[in-house]
């Protein structure tokens, strides 16, 4: 048991730079201190450091690290030393430093000795890094990688909607996709409501057909008009200007695409090689993108998750109950995996048309009284917890099996 074993317990505070270190004992006495560089020779150091504190007999002693982060170079050194991780939330290490002191002061080193203290006496209440395949691990990188992008296509989308609605409000009528090829193309060779009024008919008809555009000529027609239609503008110099923002902001949105389709390539690519491909791609909602992002925030270590409820629990769908007195309040998680709850959402609201069990589901909620975006965090929670069942036993989703009445009606209760 690891109680008869030699314990050693590391705070880890790191920078970028540096890592700030504390080693204790069981009993909370400081064995030594030390300011180590990120890398090789910091991580040997740290090896050497917790060697000096072991015998040569010592094969059973177990060494925990708490450290405020789960990824990079350090970390994977120290899971690769056998060292038992626990990735601590800054948030709970402001906290247990507030138990013993209430000035605010805080330091490098006193973060270090916070850190050892947690994983000595409260490691029981945290959940150690998950050892999860280096297979996950590639799909989190490139999943991540490639909703950043989005995100930041999403941001430049919006800059470019801000500088023709000051100054090119024909452009917001004649498109409805700033982010589309044919749209980009349009606006790169006409920036401006007088370049763009001058654009011939079949210059646009032939933007749109690169495009593969639907009723290409019908739609050519519809966007000449809008453009050359009559509506308020800057001057001459300040319209010029403002071309000149279209300009780098469609550059950096046609880039942006390029790069986000490329990305998308490498995540199905890895994501198809997973093992658990199989059993994310039968869950209903969930596509090769949506799964490959559900299983890279999950992760794939079969231990991680105890049961069903601790999975909803790290998914951030649960609810949470607050209750004094006669008062109890149930409220949705506001502290949560942004990335892994984003792509729940958007998997609930697939699930209404690909599952005729979610869809009855939802709508049971819904005649209750349950609002739209509370009954879609319901179903996603309901979802987590079939996912889990099928990695559990390592069987593909069935939707009999999944929605039987006596299941939603205890879902729905609960």
């Amino acid at each position: 048991m690891e109680w008869s074993r030699r314990l050693l317990f590391v705070g880890d505070d790191w920078a970028e730079e540096h890592h700030d270190i504390e080693l204790q004992d069981g009993t909370g006495r400081v064995l030594g201190r030390a300011k180590l560089p990120e890398g090789v020779a910091g991580i040997a150091r740290l090896h050497a450091m917790i060697g000096e504190h072991l015998d040569e007999d010592d094969d059973g002693a177990t060494v925990v690290v708490g450290i405020e982060t789960d990824r990079g170079p350090w970390v994977q050194a120290l899971i690769a030393a056998g060292y038992q991780i626990y990735a601590i939330n800054p948030l709970q290490v402001a906290r247990y430093r507030e138990r013993h002191s209430v000035s605010g002061a805080k330091s490098d080193t006193g973060d270090a000795h916070v850190l050892a203290d947690i994983v000595r006496t409260d490691r029981h209440q945290l959940r150690p890094v998950a050892g999860d395949s280096v297979d996950a691990e590639a799909i989190k990188v490139l999943t991540r990688a490639h909703k950043t992008l989005i995100w930041e296509r999403t941001r430049h989308l919006l800059r470019l909607r801000q500088a023709l609605r000051e100054f090119f409000p024909a452009a917001l009528v004649a498109f409805d996709d700033l982010t589309a090829k044919d749209v980009l193309e349009l606006l790169g060779v006409a920036p401006d409501p007088a370049s763009a009024a001058a654009l011939p008919t079949e210059r646009i008809l032939a933007a749109l057909k690169r495009a593969r555009r639907h009723h290409a000529a019908a739609k050519a027609e519809t966007i000449a008009a809008a453009l050359r239609a009559d509506h308020l503008g800057q001057p001459a110099v300040v319209s010029a200007a403002f071309a000149a923002i279209v300009r780098a902001q469609v550059a950096i949105l046609t880039t942006l695409n390029t790069e986000i389709k490329t990305m998308e390539e490498q995540v199905e690519a890895h994501f198809g090689e997973h093992p658990d491909a199989e059993v994310y791609l039968s869950q209903p909602g969930l596509g090769v993108v949506l799964g490959a992002r559900v299983l890279a925030e999950f992760g794939d270590d079969k231990k991680r998750y105890a049961d069903a409820r601790a999975r909803k629990n790290y998914a951030g769908t649960s609810p949470i109950t607050r209750q004094s007195g006669k008062r109890k309040l149930v409220l949705a998680r506001y502290v949560h995996n942004d990335r892994l709850v984003d792509a729940l959402g958007l998997q609930a609201f697939a699930a209404l048309r690909a599952s005729p069990g979610a869809r009855a589901y939802y709508d049971q909620l819904r005649a209750r009284g349950t609002g739209h975006r509370a009954a879609i965090r319901q179903l996603g929670n309901r979802l987590v917890g079939i996912l889990h069942g099928c990695l559990k036993t390592s069987t593909n989703y069935h939707e009999d099996k999944a929605w039987t009445p006596v299941q939603q009606d205890q879902q729905i209760a609960a």
